[in-house]
C-alpha cells in the first residue's frame, strides 16, 4: 500500500517541525522511543549560500544535523576533501559539523572558496548547500583633485560620485562639510548609481562642499570623496527648453529582473522649467500594495516581483513646453523555486512509497538526484527503486535500504538543494498520547479524544468505550486519520472511559482516556433595561446556573470595558448595585459568567434621567401589538409578524410570544420565546400535532402590555415522538419485584395520537436480550418474581400511531430489598475515658445485606452505676454510623457505670439481627454538683453551711472543697479562703467572720479524678437576721432551688475530652444570676455547636394575655452578660436561647430563670468635684467669715451672740464648746476604741438613728463625729436635726475638710 508523508504525519507523528531547510521531518517521540529508533541524518542548520565574512573576526561556518546514531561530519572545499586536521587554524565543534577558523595573523582571502558539509551515519548521508565564502571589502577612494565646476544658470548638470567597488556594494548619500544632508527636490535628486542630478541649476546651487559619502554596511565604515565646488554663472536670462531624458536615453529600453526581487525603474530628465515625471503600465495595472513611486516621482519600485509584473512601462516627462515618453520593456526570469519539496518517508519492509521533487523557474530548472551525496546514476543499483524525472518510486523496500536522497533543481540563475530520507523500520505500535488523560467538554459541543501513535507499519486505530466490546463507529462518532475520535454533539451519556487501541502486524498497544461532559453555563435571570432618576439606586440581577464541578467567575462590564473604580459600584455574587446614580453611569452593563470551559453573558442598558419635571412625563406600559400575521408556514416552523403599539415614553425592551394549544390545553397560554424590542418578526420552532394560536406582549421599563389579539390557528401534523419519557428509574417495593417508574409525557411531547410506552428490562451483566412490554399512557410498570436486590437495566421508549421515539437511555436499578440476615462479628469495645468509648466490629459480607447498605446502628444503655446503692435504670440510646463503617465513638457516657451494647447492620428495608450484648465499665470521673448548699445559724461573726452529696457521684468521693471571700457594697471581691473537707462531713461552721459583711461561697465535691462543678451561695453576717438571695436555679433531682452565681472571673465551662455535645444533657447548664453595680449579671455554661446565642428577658406579668414580646441581647462567644436598664423592684423572666444560621429556628433553650431587681438607693457620687457643691462651700465660707466678724465685734463689746446662747443650752457631755480664744468650733474624737457615741445605737440593718439631742453636732456630723456632705452643718442654724445614712459608711467629707474653710 502506497503511503505518503502526509499520511505518516497524521498517523505516526504528533506534529510537523520545520528545520533550517524547511523540509526536515521532526519525529516527535518521547525519550525512551527516541533511544531505540534509528533515523538517517537530517541537516538542521547551515550557513547561507552567499556568506560574506568580516576579516576582523573568526570565520564560523555552521553545519548542524541530527540522526540516530548521531552523525559524523566532513567538508569539501572547492570540490575536494577539506582535511581540517592539517590546518591548525581550523577546528570543528564537538558533536557538530560547525567549522571555526581563527584568521588572526592570516589573510582572510586565504579561506575564500566554496564549502559543502556532509553529515553521515550508518543509515545514510545528508549534504548542505554550497556555501560561498567571500571576504567583505571597503576600499579607499582613489586620490583625485576636483577642479571647480562652472555652469551657466538654467543648464542641466551631473555631479558624479563613482564610489570604489566594495563587497557588498556601498550605500551612497550626499552631505556638506558639516555632515548635513544636501536638500533634494524634483529639480535636484540622487540617481540609483549615486550621482547627483540637476534638471537645471540655480544661482543658490553655488557652494564648495558637495561631498559624496559611501557607507560599507558589513564593516560599518564610511569613505568620502573629495569636495566638489560648483560655481553657477549668470550671463543673462536662460532660455526655456523642453524635457529630455538623461537616464535612460532614447525612447525605449529593456530591463530584466528575477522573480521575488525588487524591480526599480528610473527616469531622470532635464529641462527648464523642471519637468514633472509620471508612470504608467501599458499592459495592465500596477500591483496593489507592492508598488511605490519614490525620489520625487523619478523611480518606480515594485517589490517581490512575480511573472505578472512583466510588460511595458512608460515614463512621461512634461513641462509647459512639451511632453516626452520613454518605454521600458521588463522581462521576469526566475531562479528555481519549490513546487513540491521531497519529504521524509518512514516505511515498513515490503511497503511502497515515492519521493517527489518538483520545482519551477525561468528557464525551467533541471532536476538531478543523488543518494547519500553521490549522483544516483553512480550509486549501487536497486531493483526496487526507479527514477522517473522528478520522482523516485520505491517498490517493496527491504530492511537495510535506508538512505538520504538529495534533489538538486538548477538553472542559470541559481539552484535548490533538498535532503529527504527513506527510513525502513519495523516497529511495534506505541501510543504517544499520555495515559489516563481527562478531557472536559460542555454538553452539546464537539469532543475530540486524541490517540497519537507510532509504529511501522502504520498502526490502525480503533476505539472502545467502557467495557463494551463493539468498536465506536458511525453516528455520533467520527474517527480521523490521525487516530482522533470526534463526538459531534457530546451528551452526558458520552461521559466515561475510552480505550484507544493501536494495532499493526507486529503488535498491539492501548491507552485509556476519560471524557467528562459538563453542563453548560447559562444565565437564568438576565439583567433588565433600567430607567433611573439621578441620585437613585439601581440593581441589575444576573442569576446563573453552571456545572457544580466547575468554578465560576462573575465579571461585570460597562460599555464593554471595566467598571469604573468607584465605591458606588457594588458587585455581589448575582447582582450589580449602583448607588447615587449620575449621568456618567448611563450605558450598557454586561454580566459575564466564565468557567474554565465556557461562558455566558447578558447585557442591559441603563438610562439616567433627571427628576421628573412639573408636570411630570407619564411613563406607562406599552399598548398591545396589533395585526398578527403568520407567514412562511412549514411543518415545524412558522414566521410571526406584528405591528408594535404605542411605547408611552418608555422604549420597548422586548416582545414576548405566547401560544395556546386548543387540542391539548385549550385556554392556557404559555411563553414560547421572546425577541428584542427592535424586532417585529419572530421565527417560531413548532412541535408536531399541536393546534397553535399565538399572541404577543410588549415589555418596557414600566411593565408588560396587555396581550394582543390571538393570531389565526395553525395546525401541525402528527409525527413520531422526538423524545422519551424522563425520570426513568427502577426499584423494588417488595423483595421479589421491580417497579419501573417514569414521568408521563404531555400531549405536546407526544407528537401524535395513540401515545404508549415500551418498557424494557434485563438483568445487568447477565441477560443479553431485553424483555419488553407495551403499556398504555401510564407512569409505572411492575415486574414480579425477581430475585432479591438484583441489578437491572431498564429503559422506556415512547410510541405513537406515527412511529417510535429515539433509542432510550439505559438506567440501572435494583429489585426489592429484604432485611439483612447476618449480625456483625468480632464486636469489641475500647474505653477511652470516663465519658467516651470506641466500638469496633467486622463489617458483614455484602451478600448478606440484601439491599443498599445504609450503615450500622449501635444500641447502648446504662445498666447501673458501680455504686451498689444506686438504682437500676435502663435507658437505651442509639447511634447511627452511615456507610460501610467498622467502628464508631460512644460519647456522653456516665462515669463509673456499667454499660451494655450491641451492633446491627441496616439497609433501606430495615435492621438486621443484633450482635450479642457486650458490656463495659467506665472509670471514675469528676463528681457532679453537690445536691444543695444552704446557710444556717448566721450570727454576728460566724455562719453555718450545710450541704448534700452529689446526685451523680461518678466514683468514690474523697472530700469537698469550700472557698469563700468577702464582697463589698461595690461588688468588689476580697481575698479567697479555701478549706478541704472530708467526704463524710455534711456541715461546717465558719467562725471569726466580720459582722455586717456579705460573703460568697464556692463549694464542690471531688473524687480521685478531680473536682467537680461548683455550687455557689451568698450570705451576710448580721446580728439578728440573715440576708440570702432568692433561688434562681432548680437543681436536678431536688425540690428546692438555690441561688447560684458564677465566680468573679468567669472561667470556661468544663471541656469534654472528645465531644462537646452530650446526648443526655441540655445545651445550657448552670444558668444563674447576681446583682451587680451596673445591672443584673447572668452566668451560664453552653455546650451547643450553634453560634447564634441570645439572652432573652421579659417583665413577669400575671396577665399573660397582655404579655409583651421578649427582649433579646446577642451574647455569642461569652459565658456571662450584664442586663442593664432593668427597673428597680420588678421581677423578670430570663432564659438563654441558641438559634440556627437563619436566626429564626430555636435549636436550644434553657429553663426560665426568675430574677428580681432590688430597690436599692442610687449610688452616691463624689460631690466634692461637683460645681454646685463648690459654690455652696464658698457661700458657707463667706457666711462663716461674716459670723466671725460679728463674733469679734460682740467680744469686743462683751456681749453674747445668738449661736453662743443656743450652744450653752445643750447639756450633752460629749459636746465640746467652741473655744473662746480663737473663735473656732471644737473637734470631736473617739480616742478609746471608736465606739458609737453615747445615746446612739447601731441597729442590725445598719441605720444610724438620731438620739435625744436635737441640736448636737453629732446629728450633723454622723455617729463618728464627721460632717455629712449634704450641708447639715448649716442646717443646724435652720432648724434641721435629723440625718439618716445607710450601712455602706459615712460621707467622705469629714470635719477636717470643713475646718479648712475657716
Amino acid at each position: 500500500m502506497e503511503r505518503t508523508r502526509t499520511r505518516l504525519g497524521a498517523a505516526v507523528f504528533l506534529m510537523l517541525i520545520l528545520g533550517h531547510l524547511g523540509n526536515a521531518l521532526e519525529v516527535p517521540l518521547d525519550p525512551k522511543v527516541l533511544e531505540e529508533l534509528a533515523q538517517p541524518p537530517t541537516i538542521t542548520q547551515q550557513s547561507p549560500k552567499d556568506y560574506i565574512i568580516d576579516p576582523r573576526e573568526s570565520i564560523v561556518i555552521h553545519c548542524e544535523a541530527k540522526g540516530k546514531p548521531h552523525p559524523s561530519f566532513s567538508w569539501t572545499r572547492n570540490g575536494t576533501h577539506f582535511d581540517i586536521d592539517q590546518d591548525p587554524k581550523v577546528t570543528m565543534r564537538p558533536r557538530s559539523g560547525t567549522l571555526v577558523v581563527d584568521i588572526s595573523g592570516e589573510k582572510a582571502e586565504t579561506y575564500e572558496g566554496i564549502y559543502q558539509c556532509t553529515a553521515r551515519n550508518k543509515h545514510g548521508a545528508a549534504v548542505s548547500n554550497n556555501i560561498v565564502i567571500r571576504q567583505s571589502r571597503s576600499p579607499l577612494w582613489s586620490k583625485e583633485r576636483n577642479e571647480p565646476i562652472r555652469v551657466q544658470e538654467g543648464e542641466a548638470l551631473v555631479l558624479h560620485c563613482r564610489p570604489p567597488a566594495g563587497l557588498p556594494p556601498p550605500i551612497i548619500f550626499w552631505m556638506d562639510v558639516n555632515f548635513q544632508r544636501l536638500p533634494q527636490s524634483s529639480r535636484v535628486f540622487q540617481a540609483l548609481n549615486g550621482d547627483l542630478y540637476f534638471s537645471n541649476v540655480l544661482k543658490e546651487d553655488s557652494r564648495n562642499d558637495y561631498i559624496c559619502y559611501a557607507r560599507f554596511p558589513h564593516t560599518q565604515t564610511i569613505q568620502q570623496k573629495q569636495p566638489i565646488t560648483l560655481l553657477v554663472l549668470n550671463h543673462g536670462l536662460a532660455e526655456e527648453r523642453k524635457p529630455t531624458f538623461l537616464i535612460p536615453s532614447g525612447s525605449s529600453s529593456s530591463k530584466m529582473v528575477l522573480r521575488g526581487q525588487v524591480l526599480e525603474l528610473e527616469c531622470i530628465t532635464e529641462g527648464l522649467p523642471t519637468p514633472e515625471v509620471s508612470w504608467s503600465k501599458l499592459s495592465g495595472e500596477f500591483p496593489d500594495k507592492r508598488t511605490s513611486i519614490v525620489t520625487f516621482q523619478k523611480i518606480l519600485r515594485i517589490v517581490n516581483v512575480s511573472d505578472a509584473d512583466a510588460g511595458e512601462y512608460r515614463c512621461t516627462a512634461h513641462n509647459r513646453l512639451a511632453s516626452v515618453h520613454h518605454t521600458i520593456r521588463v522581462t521576469v526570469k526566475a531562479a528555481p523555486y519549490w513546487l513540491t519539496t521531497p519529504r521524509n518517508l518512514v516505511l515498513a519492509p515490503k511497503e511502497k512509497g515515492q519521493l517527489i521533487c518538483r520545482a519551477s523557474g525561468t528557464p525551467k530548472p533541471t532536476i538531478n538526484w543523488a543518494m547519500n551525496g553521490i549522483p544516483i546514476e553512480n550509486s549501487p543499483e536497486d531493483p526496487n527503486r526507479k527514477v522517473e524525472g522528478d520522482t523516485i518510486i520505491f517498490e517493496e523496500v527491504q530492511t537495510g535500504s535506508s538512505a538520504v536522497y538529495q534533489c538538486n533543481a538548477s538553472n542559470e540563475y541559481g539552484y535548490l538543494l533538498s535532503n529527504a530520507f527513506v527510513n525502513v523500520l519495523s516497529e511495534t505500535p506505541r501510543v504517544l498520547t499520555p495515559a489516563n488523560q481527562v478531557y472536559q467538554v460542555i454538553r452539546n459541543n464537539h469532543a475530540l479524544l486524541d490517540c497519537s501513535s507510532f509504529g511501522s507499519p502504520i498502526p490502525k486505530i480503533t476505539w472502545f468505550k467502557d467495557s463494551q466490546s463493539s468498536t465506536l463507529e458511525g453516528d455520533p462518532y467520527l474517527l480521523h486519520e490521525n487516530g482522533t475520535l470526534e463526538i459531534y454533539v457530546a451528551q452526558a451519556l458520552n461521559s466515561g472511559k475510552y480505550i484507544c487501541v493501536a494495532r499493526n502486524t507486529l503488535g498491539i498497544a492501548e491507552n485509556h482516556v476519560y471524557l467528562e461532559v459538563k453542563e453548560p453555563t447559562r444565565i437564568l435571570k438576565q439583567p433588565k433595561y433600567k430607567v433611573a432618576q439621578r441620585n437613585r439606586n439601581v440593581v441589575f440581577e444576573c442569576k446563573v446556573k453552571h456545572d457544580p464541578t466547575l468554578i465560576p467567575i462573575m465579571i461585570w462590564l460597562k460599555d464593554n470595558g471595566e467598571l469604573p473604580d468607584d465605591e458606588r459600584f457594588l458587585v455581589d455574587s448575582d447582582s450589580l448595585t449602583i448607588t447615587d446614580v449620575t449621568e456618567n453611569d448611563a450605558g450598557t452593563y454586561t454580566c459575564i459568567m466564565n468557567t474554565t470551559l465556557d461562558h455566558d453573558s447578558a447585557s442591559a442598558e441603563l438610562t439616567v434621567v433627571e427628576a421628573a419635571p412639573t408636570p411630570a412625563t407619564i411613563y406607562e406600559q406599552p399598548d398591545p401589538p396589533t395585526d398578527l400575521e403568520l407567514t412562511d408556514m412549514k411543518p415545524r416552523s412558522v414566521q410571526l409578524t406584528w405591528i408594535p403599539g404605542d411605547e408611552h415614553n418608555s422604549p420597548i425592551h422586548k416582545f414576548v410570544i405566547q401560544y395556546t394549544d386548543s387540542l391539548h390545553d385549550h385556554g392556557h397560554w404559555h411563553n414560547l420565546t421572546h425577541v428584542p424590542g427592535s424586532k417585529t418578526t419572530a421565527h417560531l420552532e413548532l412541535s408536531p400535532y399541536v393546534h397553535y394560536s399565538f399572541r404577543v406582549l410588549a415589555l418596557n421599563a414600566v411593565g408588560l402590555s396587555d396581550p394582543s389579539n390571538p393570531s389565526h390557528m395553525y395546525k401541525t401534523n402528527p409525527a413520531a415522538p422526538d423524545e422519551n419519557p424522563s425520570g426513568v428509574k427502577g426499584f423494588g417495593t417488595e423483595h421479589d419485584n421491580l417497579m419501573i417508574l417514569w414521568k408521563p409525557m404531555s400531549g405536546l411531547q407526544a407528537n401524535g395520537p395513540g401515545l404508549q410506552y415500551k418498557v424494557m428490562w434485563r438483568k445487568k451483566d447477565v441477560d443479553k436480550n431485553w424483555t419488553s412490554v407495551t403499556v398504555a399512557n401510564v407512569s409505572k410498570f411492575m415486574v414480579s418474581g425477581t430475585p432479591t436486590f438484583t441489578p437491572y437495566e431498564v429503559k422506556v421508549q415512547a410510541i405513537n400511531n406515527n412511529g417510535i421515539g429515539p433509542d432510550p437511555v439505559v438506567v440501572t436499578g435494583h429489585s426489592g430489598e429484604d432485611l439483612p440476615v447476618q449480625a456483625p462479628d468480632n464486636v469489641q469495645v475500647l474505653v477511652l475515658n470516663s465519658t467516651l468509648a470506641e466500638v469496633h466490629w467486622e463489617p458483614v459480607p455484602p451478600k448478606t445485606v440484601r439491599g443498599h447498605l445504609k450503615g450500622y446502628k449501635v444500641y447502648y444503655w446504662r445498666e447501673r452505676s458501680l455504686h451498689k446503692h444506686n438504682p437500676h435504670r435502663v435507658e437505651k440510646q442509639l447511634l447511627t454510623f452511615s456507610g460501610n463503617k467498622s467502628h464508631g465513638m460512644l460519647p456522653g457516657l456516665q462515669p463509673y457505670s456499667l454499660y451494655l451494647f450491641n451492633v446491627m447492620v441496616y439497609n433501606g428495608k430495615g435492621e438486621g439481627p443484633a450482635s450479642s450484648n457486650l458490656q463495659f465499665e467506665t472509670p471514675e470521673g469528676v463528681p457532679g454538683r453537690p445536691s444543695f448548699l444552704r446557710i444556717t445559724n448566721s450570727n454576728l461573726n460566724n455562719l453555718t453551711l450545710e450541704w448534700g452529696p452529689p446526685n451523680d457521684l461518678n466514683g468514690h468521693l474523697t472530700g469537698y472543697i469550700l472557698k469563700y471571700q468577702q464582697v463589698n457594697n461595690s461588688n468588689e471581691l476580697g481575698p479567697m479562703e479555701e478549706l478541704a473537707l472530708p467526704a463524710n462531713k455534711t456541715s461546717i461552721t465558719l467562725p471569726n467572720l466580720k459582722y455586717s459583711t456579705r460573703y460568697k461561697f464556692y463549694f464542690n465535691a471531688k473524687t480521685g479524678q478531680g473536682a467537680g462543678p461548683v455550687i455557689t451561695e451568698e450570705a451576710v453576717t448580721i446580728m439578728d437576721e440573715v440576708l440570702m438571695y432568692q433561688p434562681s436555679v432548680d437543681e436536678a433531682g431536688g425540690g428546692n432551688t438555690r441561688t447560684q452565681t458564677s465566680p468573679p472571673i468567669a472561667g470556661s465551662p468544663p471541656r469534654h475530652p472528645f465531644h462537646k455535645v452530650h446526648p443526655a444533657a441540655p445545651a445550657f447548664r448552670n444558668v444563674s444570676s447576681s446583682v451587680g453595680e451596673n445591672g443584673m449579671l447572668i452566668n451560664w455554661e453552653y455546650w451547643g455547636a450553634e453560634k447564634h446565642v441570645y439572652v432573652e428577658y421579659i417583665v413577669k406579668n400575671d396577665n399573660t394575655l397582655g404579655e409583651e414580646e421578649w427582649q433579646k441581647e446577642y451574647v455569642n462567644g461569652s459565658q456571662a452578660y450584664v442586663l442593664k436598664g432593668l427597673k428597680e423592684g420588678l421581677s423578670y423572666r430570663v432564659r438563654m436561647v441558641a438559634k440556627g444560621h437563619d436566626d429564626q429556628a430555636v435549636l436550644h433553650q434553657s429553663e426560665e430563670l426568675l430574677v428580681t431587681v432590688p430597690a436599692m438607693p442610687s449610688r452616691q457620687v463624689d460631690i466634692a468635684t461637683q460645681g454646685w457643691f463648690i459654690g455652696l462651700m464658698c457661700a458657707i465660707a463667706l457666711l462663716i467669715l461674716v459670723l466671725l466678724i460679728i463674733c469679734f465685734i460682740k467680744r469686743n463689746k462683751g456681749g453674747k451672740y445668738p449661736v453662743k446662747e443656743k450652744e450653752d443650752a445643750h447639756t450633752d457631755p460629749e459636746f465640746q464648746p467652741m473655744k473662746e480664744d480663737d473663735c473656732t468650733f471644737g473637734e470631736y474624737s473617739d480616742t478609746e476604741d471608736h465606739k458609737p457615741l453615747k445615746g446612739s445605737r447601731t441597729p442590725s440593718n445598719g441605720t444610724v438613728h438620731r438620739d435625744s439631742s436635737d441640736d448636737s453636732l453629732v446629728d450633723y456630723g454622723g455617729g463618728d463625729g464627721q460632717f455629712n456632705e449634704d450641708g447639715s452643718f448649716i442646717g443646724q442654724y435652720s432648724g434641721k436635726s435629723s440625718i439618716r445614712e445607710t450601712a455602706e459608711g459615712p460621707s467622705p467629707v469629714n470635719t477636717t475638710a470643713m475646718n479648712s474653710f475657716v
